[in-house]
């Protein structure tokens, strides 16, 4: 069982950054590929980008190509979401997900992942 837990959310005015974790419990997170989602309201919970659980792979949705960057830390049980450049439109709670799962194909779909954490909020002003 995987436990994940999200930080680093909060208010941004627009242009500015914020960098969101996610940090797991147990010994075999480097076996997980892992996900982040964000839901704002009234919507329903879309992708935002995803890793293997090498690293060697990164995925990213459009809305947030070349603003956002994964990374993973293996030896913490982290991955890290920089996100830049931010926008009014980037405004949700953000989730972390993970799945034993080879994702490739499939990232951008919530229900290949398992665990999922408690969410972080982000909110960016104009």
């Amino acid at each position: 069982q995987v436990q994940l837990v999200e930080s680093g959310g909060g208010l941004v005015q627009a242009g500015g950054s914020l960098r969101l974790s996610c940090v797991a419990s147990g010994r075999t997170f480097s076996s997980y590929a892992m996900g982040w989602f964000r839901q704002a309201p009234g919507k329903e919970r879309e992708f935002v980008s995803a890793i293997s659980s090498s690293g060697d792979n990164i995925y990213y949705a459009d809305s947030v190509k070349g603003r956002f960057a994964l990374s993973r830390d293996n030896a913490k049980n982290t991955v890290y979401l920089q996100m830049n450049s931010l926008e009014p439109e980037d405004t949700a709670v953000y989730y972390c997900g993970a799945t034993w799962r080879r994702i490739a194909g499939y990232y951008s779909v919530s229900g290949w992942y398992d665990h999922w954490g408690q969410g972080t909020q982000v909110t960016v002003s104009s």
